[in-house]
């Protein structure tokens, strides 16, 4: 079960037992507020959210308005865990890169894994606006193209930061995909080559032919050993659970042994810098 789906439980059952204590059914606690009848059995059952004003609310009904700051304190740190791409990018895209590199300026070890994309902190400038025009356009979010690729930039002098270090997993998929035109995908390839020599950047490509020790559903990051990042079309997840922190780190291991390094990650990226070369 994801963290949200426990958080979400967990406050269930607290407003629950706020309702038994008070000897209030669930009919007539939802009577009182003009709710449906089944909202509060979804809230207790951890299949609905509550918002603030509902937990408001109940607590009154129950006479506990004690407990209101501390549900609602609850209940904001459980919207970190995940949050609607629209609500996190209503204020632009440079606002999201600015809290990636909170996270990222917290971290010690980066593991990323990438199916079908170039990592943020590795992409040229032009790969990254291609990127970041895209999710513009997709969300319908205010135009901030500018300083949001100016903030992903900037978020990469990180990579240079002496006590952090950087392993990076992409499939060859990535490099071969057509994600960019042919010119912007070639200089976006020789920044992988230059990138992998730098000390602290550890670079594993996994080679089409290779035989995949997992389905690879989706990218994900790791930060140090306390949380994964997960994004997908509409979501954005943050799981800190120690054992599906744990799982995460065990897929990443099978992908990262799968992957080829140094000189020989080196040829699997000019080779598809031939192709795209030869295809353009």
């Amino acid at each position: 079960m994801r963290d949200i789906a426990r958080a979400r439980l967990a406050m269930g059952q607290e407003l629950k037992e706020l309702r038994l204590d008070a000897r209030l059914t669930g009919r007539q606690l939802a009577t009182r507020f003009g709710w449906q009848g089944s909202k509060i059995s979804k809230i207790e059952g951890g299949k609905q959210t509550p918002s603030e004003d509902d937990i408001r609310a109940w607590c009154d009904a129950t006479g506990r308005p004690e407990k209101v700051d501390s549900l609602i304190a609850s209940l904001r740190a459980m919207e970190t865990l995940y949050g609607e791409w629209r609500r996190q990018l209503r204020l632009g895209t440079a606002t999201r890169q600015k809290s990636w590199a909170e996270m990222e300026a917290e971290t010690k070890r980066f593991r990323v894994f990438e199916s079908v994309l170039i990592p943020g902190l590795l992409q040229t400038s032009e790969y990254a606006r291609l990127r970041l025009s895209q999710v513009i356009a997709f969300h319908d979010i205010p135009n901030d193209l500018e300083d949001g690729l100016a903030t992903r930039m900037h978020r990469q002098e990180i990579l240079y930061t002496r006590d952090k270090s950087f392993h990076f997993v992409i499939l060859e998929a990535a490099l071969r995909l057509g994600m960019a035109p042919s010119d912007i995908m070639l200089d976006q390839l020789e920044r992988l080559i230059a990138l992998s020599l730098m000390p602290r950047i550890r670079l594993g490509i996994v080679p089409l032919n290779a035989q995949l020790p997992f389905a690879p559903q989706h990218g994900f990051w790791i930060f140090d050993e306390r949380a994964v990042h997960v994004e997908t079309v509409a979501a954005e997840l943050t799981l800190t659970l120690p054992e599906e922190v744990e799982q995460y780190v065990r897929l990443f291991d099978w992908f990262a042994e799968a992957a080829q390094y140094g000189q020989q990650a080196r040829q699997i990226i000019m080779k598809s810098m031939e192709a795209l070369a030869e295809g353009a």
